[in-house]
């Protein structure tokens, strides 16, 4: 990790171009207007607090989860989160594979935002 990385909470996964963001800097990140956010997690999960403006598209869902990227721009960043961030990662993987080319996901997940 860069020192600027060290210091804005920036972890890079050079190997698929996901960075994994600290609980502040994906705060700071997703204070922009029409941010691609998304809580992979389950609707149940959703509906038991999730985000401020977080789309629910279920990782778990796998017949429509690749489908439901199809409404969000790939060039723009997208942000992802999960409970603990094992979800997100894998999401992260699939909308690389998809041709997203800025992933970012929560280092931790929903547990650490609250």
């Amino acid at each position: 990790m860069s020192l600027l990385g060290t210091l804005f909470g920036i972890k890079k996964e050079n190997s698929d171009n996901i960075e994994v963001l600290n609980r502040e800097a994906f705060a700071n990140a997703i204070m922009v207007k029409d941010v691609q956010l998304v809580d992979v997690r389950t609707a149940s999960e959703y509906g038991g607090g999730h985000i401020k403006n977080a789309n629910n598209i279920d990782f778990f869902n796998a017949s429509n989860f690749e489908s439901s990227f199809n409404k969000f721009d790939k060039q723009k960043p997208i942000y992802l989160y999960c409970r603990s961030g094992a979800r997100s990662r894998k999401a992260a993987k699939k909308l690389i594979n998809l041709g997203f080319s800025k992933v970012y996901d929560l280092k931790g997940g929903y547990m650490q935002w609250g």
